[in-house]
């Protein structure tokens, strides 16, 4: 039954980190949803505090990295009169 609950707070809290996106906030965004998810399955595999401290850390990490890969960048070109213009790249 703890197992259940463990997993019912982390999707609980995806669902709520997800409709949270800010616009260019990827990065943190995907840590906080990483986190959640970490240490839910950190608790259901593990069913100790340290076990959800790792998932949570294990998931935050690897969220950062997907956030910031992820994350789009602007890129400026020129065009053939020497104007600078942006994109997304």
């Amino acid at each position: 039954m703890k197992k259940l609950a463990a997993v019912a707070v982390a999707l609980t809290g995806l669902v709520v980190a997800g409709c949270n996106h800010m616009p260019g906030d990827r990065v943190a965004t995907g840590a906080l949803v990483g986190g959640l998810a970490g240490a839910g399955v950190g608790q259901a595999v593990a069913g100790t505090t340290a076990g959800t401290i790792a998932g949570a850390a294990i998931g935050a990490g690897a969220g950062t990295m997907i956030g910031a890969a992820s994350e789009r960048r602007v890129c400026t070109a020129y065009d053939e009169y020497g104007r600078p213009y942006e994109y997304y790249c």
